[in-house]
This record gives C-alpha cells, structure tokens and sequence, in this order.
C-alpha cells in the first residue's frame, strides 16, 4: 500500500459536496446510465475521505480515471432462428481496468442489457476482482439477447455469431470472460466451441468450461458457496454461527440453488426462492431432496417456481411477490440488481433479520443499503458477498495455464480461504471506531486502495 489509508481531517458537509461534483461530472459524461451512477456514487462515498487525505491519489486523478472504461467494444451479431429468419442483436464488452491482471468478468444475455448496465457490472467487477487477491482486472460483456423460448440450435448459431465479433478481443492473457446470467455451462460450451475453432488453440480464454475440457470444480456453486461462507464469517463477529437460522434466498438460478444447498450443509434452514413471476415460501425447509427437485425444473425443464407448490405440499406460492416479506434471520438477495427496495429492507429489519449477504451484483437499491447500515444488521454487499464466483473463475484460469486440475475439496478450501480473507479486508477498513463494521465501506476502501497504488504504480498511462 503507498498510503495509509486514514480518516480525512476534511469535514462530512464538504466529503459530500466533493462527492456532489464528482457525480454530476460523471452523469454528464455517461446520461440515462442509471445503474452505473448508482455504482460509482456508492464507491465515490465511501473513498471520498481516504482521496482527501492523501494527495498522492488527488494529484493523479485516481478515481476520475477509474470510472471511465479503458476501452468499450460494440458490435451487431446477426444470426438466423429456426424460422430461417435473420435476427439482429446489440453486443458489448466493456473494459473497465486491467491495471492488476487480464480483463475478467462475465457475458449476459438478457432483454435488458444495455451499455449503462454493463458499465455498472464492470465497474463493481474491477472492485470485487482486486477484493479476491488474484490477478484480475475488471470487466463485463454480453447482448440484449433473450435465451428464454430459443432452441438449442437458436442458441448456439447466436453464441457462434457473438464469438464471431468477440473472438478479436479475448485471451489468456488478454481478457477472459465468464458466464453470467443468461450464460450458463450450455452456452460457455457453444461460445468456447466457436473460439477454439476460430483460435485453433486451446487456450484458457473462456471461463465456466465443464469439467470435461479445463473447467474448474465447483464453479457453478462457487458464487453461492461464497455468499453463505461470507454470512458466517460475518456472524461470527458476534460469536455465532449459521446453525439454526433461518434464511430466505430469492431468484432459483445457480446462485440461489448453491446458497440453499450450503445452507443446508451448515444447518440452516432457507425457506424461499422466487423468479420473475413470484415466490414459493416452504417453512418445512428447502432441503435436499426439493432441492434438487428445483435444479431439474429449473436447469433442465426451464420451468417457473410457481411449480414448487404443486409439487410440495405445505408450501405456497405469492405471485407477483419477492420473498422480503417474509420474517427471517438471513437474508440472501441472489436475482439481480435493485431486487431490495427501501421498503423491502424495512420490513426485512422488522421481522427480525439481521444479516443480509448479497450473491446478486448490487441488489440493494441505496436506499435499502442506508436501512440497513442504519440498523447496524450485518450488511455483505454484493462486491465482497459474491465474489466467490470470479475467485474459482481465476483459480480456473491458474489451473488451465498450468495444464492442472484440482480436487473438489481443495477448490473449497481455496474458495474459503479467499472469502475469509475478503471478509478479513472488509473488516479492517470498515470498523468505524466501534464493534460496529460498515462492510460497504470496508469492500469499497479494500478494493480501492489496491487498484489505486496500482494506477499510481503503472505511471500516466
């Protein structure tokens, strides 16, 4: 670290007229980016004191150089559907900063991906990569393609046509993207099938491959994993442990079902999970056997959660519903970003919760984040929450440039380690003079800070 991080002698009303300009600034540069505002105003809060204490990051400019990508690839992708007509998408990746390894972050394909979303996901990605301690820079990709009512054979000439343009771009020692939502082993498979063809090489470009062909252990679990490994660490400040609680999981995807799954392993009890239509709330438990009920419905059948309650009595479904609502101790917001509004945060506090870990990139809206911090609840935003997920993505990528493969067992152990350490780092920077730690400020400071000497390391560049 060149500085040391401390509390600025400068006065809160003038941090937040700082922070004021900044923002107007970077909304003047980035108009209609809602989300990417969202992202860089919460950063810009909490590091706005430790920029003002230390002139070095002042004079270099640190943070305005940091919200403005290195470089943002567009391209069409045009492919044909199984009606033989031609189809046109918008695709994107976004280079936030590769100051301290290759571009690293995933591909969405979702109706709603835009630009400002993508500036968002990769400016949290720049952050929660340097939290992991591996050598990863920041980014995020995908297109305003929907996977939801396409054919296999529709997804795979759209996968092929998105490589086609991203080919040009990526590397081992480059950038390296991974799944997210919408992008799963299946499409992985049909985006690195039509890379390896293009490239005639076998390199560790792609992220999320099957086990079959260079993919880690345990990555489709790890981001859950990781949330549920963050949660207990951060109960254990207060002496206490996963054991007994209670938790309510939202979305059913991957990150939702391997949260449930860890829960259950650490003796919780999660009790709901959702989609975009509503929520199922089963107070006899999500365990085993239902869940992995859920995986076929969900990963194979691609049907909606309302089936659960068909399935399995005594549950029931609330169409139109987000499970925050319903009374718990843990919450883990796993669907997609601004999922928890003031509201919900609210109630969530009322009904007795008291920790929330994020596994969705940004799901707190920044009014629920005050509810919460104003609580004092334990709070793991998303940043340090889910970084489990990127942490197995570069542990994928040491193991591929190695030619190497790990057991099941050590990639956890590897996968804890790095929470713990995160959750250590959160800690340290986020204690503000009392038992109390603002985890927000800690992830951000923590993440920073790294990038920052990196930046001032690396020259004017």
């Amino acid at each position: 670290m060149l500085v040391t991080v401390s509390k600025s002698v400068v006065a809160k009303s003038d941090i937040d007229s700082l922070v004021n300009a900044f923002m107007e600034s970077v909304i003047s540069q980035s108009t209609g980016q809602t989300e990417f505002h969202q992202a860089v105003h919460e950063v810009a809060k909490s590091v706005m004191p430790i920029i003002q204490a230390n002139p070095i990051y002042r004079e270099a400019k640190v943070l305005e150089r940091l919200v403005i990508p290195d470089s943002v690839i567009m391209f069409r992708v045009v492919w044909v559907d199984d009606s033989n007509e031609v189809r046109i998408n918008n695709g994107y990746r976004v280079r936030m900063s590769g100051l301290i390894g290759p571009y690293k972050g995933g591909l969405r394909f979702h109706p709603l991906v835009n630009l400002g979303v993508l500036k968002f996901l990769a400016f949290e990605q720049v952050l929660k990569n340097s939290l992991t301690t591996l050598p990863m820079g920041g980014a995020k990709g995908g297109a305003d393609f929907n996977t939801k009512g396409r054919s296999d054979g529709e997804i795979m000439r759209f996968c092929q046509a998105f490589m086609n343009e991203l080919f040009h771009y990526i590397g081992p020692d480059i950038d390296v993207p991974a799944g997210d939502i919408g992008v799963g082993e299946r499409e992985i498979g049909y985006l690195y099938g039509q890379y390896r063809k293009l490239s005639g090489c076998f390199h560790g470009s792609i992220t999320g491959k099957s086990t079959n062909w260079g993919g880690s252990q345990l990555r489709p679990e790890a981001t859950g994993y990781g949330s549920v490994y963050f949660a207990n660490d951060m109960l254990a400040t207060r002496g206490e442990s996963l054991e007994g609680k209670i938790a309510t999981v939202s979305g059913s995807g991957n990150v939702a079902q391997y949260t449930v799954e860890k829960l259950n392993a650490l003796g919780a009890k999660a009790i709901t999970l959702s989609d975009s239509n509503g929520t199922i709330v089963d107070n006899d438990g999500i365990n085993y056997e239902k869940l992995a009920w859920v995986k076929q419905l969900k990963n194979i059948h691609r049907g909606r959660i309302s089936e659960y309650a068909n399935q399995f009595k005594g549950s029931t479904y609330l169409p139109g519903k987000r499970p925050w609502d319903v009374p718990c101790d843990l919450a883990f917001p796993s669907a997609t970003q601004n999922e928890v509004e003031e509201e919900d945060a609210k109630q969530l506090v009322k009904n007795g919760c008291y920790c929330v870990s994020e596994g969705a990139n940004m799901p707190s809206t920044p009014e629920a984040v005050d509810v919460f911090l104003n609580a004092r609840i334990l709070y793991g935003p998303g940043k340090a929450a889910n970084a489990g997920g990127v942490a197995v993505s570069g542990l994928e990528m040491n193991q591929n440039a190695g030619c190497m493969r790990r057991s099941r067992d050590d990639v956890d152990n590897q996968l804890r380690c790095i929470m713990h350490s995160i959750h250590e780092n959160c800690v340290k920077f986020g204690r503000n003079g009392d038992s109390f730690v603002d985890y927000v400020r800690g992830a951000n400071i923590a993440g920073f800070v790294k990038v920052a000497d990196a930046m001032i390391q690396q020259g004017i560049v």
